[in-house]
């Protein structure tokens, strides 16, 4: 696939880095600790697709649909000329366990066909594993649920905390290898001690080549740079 049939997430430096974008219809996971920018990332993914005229998802478990406009309001967007229409921000409330796995699970596929979206987010898919006590079911349904929305013909971001003890891993060690393109976002901490940096990595990305550098980015106010030419080491 040539850069001019992906879907770009909109960061330059990253679409870069992945041949172009994402490949269409595939399940992306970007996992990170918390002050990475996970949910930035995502934002940006559904602002680009707003700004190329698609219908887009914003399944959010863990804040308010009002806050989730007001960081994109902040950004500078005009994200009031799309609401009640393209744009959908949802939350859910993983705390309800029935509610959450029904609307996660019979309702999101249903909104993606009636709305015709291409693109959804669900941010942090993690909290959504947290539902379940045991390692055999939380597969078992996130399994059903992925190949449920690889049927759905849209592009998936789904964000997911890391491990607590592998900064390296999300925390159930499992959407890594659910998703088609998985982005790592982290600190790097120099041995002097002297500054933080913010770095990511394209772990893996099937049926594509991408880069795999580690490169340092940055989240300003209105974007995120990523720095192609630069060196983390």
């Amino acid at each position: 696939m040539n850069g001019a049939e992906r879907v770009r997430i909109g960061i330059e430096g990253l679409d870069q880095m992945m041949g172009g974008g994402l490949i269409p219809g595939s399940i992306c996971s970007i996992i990170g600790t918390y002050g990475t920018g996970k949910t930035t990332f995502a934002l940006q993914f559904i602002w680009e697709g707003l700004t190329r005229g698609e219908n887009v998802i914003y399944i959010s478990l863990e804040e308010r649909e009002d806050r989730i406009l007001q960081y994109m309001a902040d950004k500078g967007w005009d994200v009031e000329r799309y609401r009640g229409g393209p744009l959908t921000v949802l939350k859910l409330d993983p705390s309800d366990f029935n509610l959450a796995i029904n609307s996660i699970k019979n309702e999101l596929p249903a909104l993606v066909r009636q709305m015709g979206a291409k693109r959804v987010v669900i941010d942090p898919i993690s909290l959504f594993e947290d539902l379940f006590d045991r390692d055999s079911d939380r597969r078992r349904e996130m399994f059903r649920f992925v190949d449920t929305l690889r049927n759905q013909h849209c592009t998936i971001v789904m964000t997911s905390e890391t491990d607590k003890d592998n900064p390296f891993a999300s925390r159930h060690n499992l959407i890594e290898y659910l998703a088609d393109t998985v982005i790592l976002l982290r600190y790097v901490r120099p041995s002097d001690l002297t500054d933080v940096h913010l770095a990511l990595e394209v772990v893996k990305m099937r049926l594509s080549a991408h880069s795999r550098e580690i490169k340092p980015y940055e989240i300003q106010q209105t974007q995120v740079l990523v720095y192609t030419e630069a060196n983390v080491f």
